[in-house]
């Protein structure tokens, strides 16, 4: 086994860290006290191809894959959050369930802009009252076979990328109709914004994450056209599940680059910063702090490595995914938490990226599958 980067992946991560590094660390603090989604940062990330690295180059993409997205996500996240998870939705929960399962109508109609980064799409699957039990989905979708329209009817809650001003549309998972054991038939539909009915409620006020899109959103009499149904009629559970067990390695790559990032903020910070005449990184006890966490971020990298290095080879990888999320996910509100102590009272001042990385942590181990969910997919796949 080789964990090396190839040079293509070299070249790319090294891009994405200037990026983040020259583009987006100068401007990103000011998005995020002012809650402003960073329209320019995301242009110029659509120039660079981001949105588009997994995706095959006859519908814009740059014939990547979804390990050079993970590369991506991991260097981004090391500055800012927001701005990663941004292109985490776009690309793992809004563009993917098209190119996965679209008609070839869909693809063409949909992939060249958000493959561009020119639009975002949104993942409608989780529910006000239900959060991680997506079984328990009660937005309805009911077939105007007369008129040729889907009649959709419900809520969602905690939609990333659901209200911006390039946002192109959300995919809702809803009841489509009863099975004959009783159980729901869930389809996925592709609802464009601005359709009659589709209502996007404000913004919600959150802890971290500050600076990028989460709204609720709700569907009342919502018509969209019959063939807006996305892949086979009462497959969208198994849709759904197929998008989270890859969106999951995305996460961990996330919350590595920003536990990676509270490493490299520490390091800088005890450095500079003295105590009884001496810079803090002298002392052991700062030492094996960091050392402890630089220990954490590189086991994490490794758990995210080795599940898309599955993914990709075409072999089951549920269970490795769902121990990458844990694990990056666990460690990444360790580093923060440990990085906030190193920094002492700065480290609680919002112009200390640590404080950024202390209020975006904890998202980490709810959003796209809570740690619980994740600990019943490991146990569920070693039989018990």
């Amino acid at each position: 086994m080789d964990f090396r980067l190839t040079e293509e992946h070299e070249a790319l991560r090294e891009s994405v860290r200037d990026f983040a590094r020259e583009v987006v660390a100068p401007v990103i603090a000011e998005h995020y006290e002012q809650h402003t989604f960073p329209y320019e940062i995301i242009r110029q990330m659509g120039k660079m191809g981001l949105f588009g690295l997994p995706f095959a180059e006859e519908y814009g993409g740059m014939g990547g894959d979804y390990f050079a997205l993970c590369l991506a996500l991991e260097e981004l996240a090391r500055v800012d959050s927001s701005v990663a998870i941004t292109l985490e939705a776009a690309v793992s929960l809004g563009a993917m369930p098209i190119y996965r399962f679209g008609t070839d109508e869909q693809k063409a109609r949909w992939l060249p802009k958000l493959l561009s980064g020119e639009a975002l799409a949104g993942f409608g699957l989780t529910e006000p009252g239900f959060g991680s039990d997506a079984g328990g989905t009660e937005t309805r979708a009911v077939l105007d076979e007369a008129a040729g329209e889907w009649v959709i009817n419900g809520s969602k809650a905690f939609i990333t990328n659901s209200g911006t001003d390039i946002t192109a549309l959300v995919t809702v998972t809803a009841v489509t109709g009863i099975r004959p054991d009783g159980s729901k038939e869930l389809s996925t539909i592709i609802v464009p914004s601005g359709t009659p009915g589709f209502t996007v409620a404000p913004g919600y006020s959150k802890v971290g994450w500050t600076a990028s899109d989460t709204h609720e959103l709700t569907f009342d009499g919502c018509r969209v056209p019959a063939e807006n149904l996305l892949g086979e009629r009462g497959r969208g559970f198994a849709q759904f599940l197929r998008i989270l067990d890859e969106g999951r390695i995305a996460i961990a790559a996330l919350a590595v680059g920003l536990a990676q990032g509270c490493v490299d903020e520490s390091v800088k910070y005890a450095k500079e910063r003295h105590a009884f005449g001496r810079p803090i990184g002298n002392y052991q006890a700062i030492q094996f702090k960091i050392a402890d966490m630089e220990l954490k971020a590189h086991t994490a990298r490794l758990a995210y490595y080795d599940a898309a290095a599955r993914m990709l080879a075409g072999e089951p990888f549920k269970r490795q995914a769902a121990i990458a999320k844990l694990h990056a996910s666990t460690i990444a509100v360790d580093n923060a938490r440990e990085a906030t102590q190193i920094h002492g009272g700065y480290g609680f001042m919002n112009e200390y990226p640590v404080a950024r990385f202390w209020r975006d942590s904890k998202i980490l181990e709810i959003g796209e599958g809570t740690s619980e969910v994740q600990r019943m997919i490991i146990a569920r796949d070693l039989g018990m």
